[in-house]
């Protein structure tokens, strides 16, 4: 076991972490619930899962860029303490000009408003970019029942998929916040 790993939480995700990037929009607004179209095209464009969306499930999706043409989008999962981040893709034309870290950035908010504190996801190609806003791997075994219970961690992401997380810092302020009053 890693020092890190020691240093981390029960779940064996370490360290709290505040998103860096600005939730504020990059080539574009932030916005959620984009068009199911839209989410459809840009996961299909990447390879992406995108059988098991819902109409109901679109509501934590999140997108940035013009609403008829959006150059990202990422989606959530929410179940109680934990959330699965999911689906994040960002035109080739939009890379490098921190779409992909706002729209991680605003995720990460929305689910810690919906009192998610852990963050989940699984990836095969990404590792590096997500460690770098905090994300750390862990084994998949260590997954919490209602992240292995979801279509992408049982079914839709092969077993090659690296399982990462990040326990979300509380809100400044708020009762989980050890340095407020």
């Amino acid at each position: 076991m890693t020092r890190e790993r020691e240093a981390g939480s029960a779940n064996g995700c370490p360290w709290p972490a505040q998103s860096r990037a600005d939730t504020r929009a990059v080539g574009g607004e932030i916005y959620r619930q984009p068009a199911a179209g839209h989410v459809a095209s840009l996961l299909e464009s990447a390879g992406l899962p995108s059988d098991d969306l819902n109409a109901a499930m679109l509501a934590d999706f999140f997108a940035c860029g013009d609403r008829d043409a959006p150059s990202g989008v990422i989606g959530l999962e929410l179940y109680g303490r934990e959330a699965l981040l999911r689906s994040l893709v960002v035109r080739d034309s939009a890379r490098g000009r921190g779409a992909g870290r706002a729209l991680v950035a605003a995720a990460e908010t929305h689910a810690r408003d919906a009192g998610a504190r852990t963050v989940y996801l699984l990836t095969e190609t990404a590792s590096a970019f997500f460690s770098s806003l905090g994300y750390r791997p862990l084994a998949r075994e260590r997954a919490p029942q209602a992240i292995r219970a979801t279509a992408q961690f049982a079914t839709l992401c092969p077993d090659s998929a690296a399982l990462m997380c990040k326990v979300l810092a509380p809100r400044p302020g708020s009762s989980a916040d050890p340095h407020s009053p």
